[in-house]
């Protein structure tokens, strides 16, 4: 549990007591107008359990405070974003987090996402996605063995590419193009790859210049799956954001972002002006 979650639970808490005390209950007098134990009152103000949204409801109907329902369940859902820790996902190794990525792209038809300095997961060849995996093992200090494993998961889940009913709109800074993440041989293969998506029906790949006017300058990438959910990697954390004010931000990002970006055979000329300057063509 981060202490972002913590902190926001414990503030939750706080606001039910006042909400009791205003309305002239103490602790036991409001478990028995809920019909609740008296420990679970206890654990909901002193931010040791989470509320359901029923439980919310409930408390501010018996305070006499209907009113405040909305309130209480904006609260809930800032507690509902999930925070992962990279380092327990990393901790076993890279295959598992590739497998949930593949069953979010199942459940998924628009797929948005940005990328700053690599290529997208779902655009990667396996030679390119080894050497991601593998860099990321070193650093992180985890097990690299699975990485054959999370290559193939990889590799799997990108035959969503090729189902029509499914859409892939992605956005790239351009010098994820001139980025070595992977050896010379690798990224030229890297580069024709990308090239042989331009036209696909189910995708549309942007390129955004180094010379773009920019709304807003790409902080970090990020990815978004329909609209119910963005997920943001820190060099730490995994966020997955499922709040509609999030996904609206997101959202926005994501098309200014887009407005700069280059589309087309445009896009293909900046990635063989990449392979060029790398000397991969």
């Amino acid at each position: 549990m981060t202490t972002d979650y913590q902190s926001g639970r414990v503030s939750l808490g706080a606001r039910l007591r006042e909400l009791r005390t205003e309305a002239g209950f103490d602790g036991k007098g409001i478990a028995e107008r809920l019909g609740w134990q008296r420990s679970k009152v206890s654990r909901l103000e002193n931010g040791k359990q989470t509320p359901s949204r029923e439980d919310l409801t409930a408390w501010a109907e018996a305070a006499g405070r209907p009113d405040v329902v909305n309130e209480l369940a904006g609260r809930l859902t800032g507690l509902e974003t999930r925070y992962r820790s990279l380092r327990k996902q990393y901790a076993n190794g890279h295959r598992a987090r590739q497998e949930q990525g593949l069953v979010e792209t199942e459940r998924t038809t628009l797929l948005r996402g940005v990328e700053i300095v690599r290529i997208p997961g779902i655009f990667q060849t396996p030679d390119y996605a080894r050497a991601v995996f593998t860099a990321n093992s070193a650093f992180r200090q985890v097990p690299d063995t699975d990485v054959e494993d999370a290559v193939r998961a990889r590799v799997l889940r990108q035959q969503a590419l090729y189902e029509p009913e499914r859409q892939f709109r992605m956005l790239i800074w351009e010098g994820a193009l001139y980025a070595l993440n992977a050896p010379r041989e690798v990224m030229a293969g890297q580069l024709d790859r990308l090239r042989s998506l331009i036209g696909m029906n189910t995708v549309e790949l942007g390129i955004v210049p180094f010379a773009a006017e920019l709304k807003r300058s790409p902080s970090h990438g990020f990815w978004l799956y329909d609209r119910r959910l963005v997920i943001v990697e820190t060099l730490s954390t995994e966020m997955w954001l499922d709040d509609e004010e999030s996904i609206a931000l997101y959202e926005r990002a994501w098309n200014w972002l887009a407005e700069s970006a280059v589309y087309g055979p445009t896009a293909h000329r900046l990635i063989g002006r990449a392979s060029a300057a790398l000397g991969l063509s």
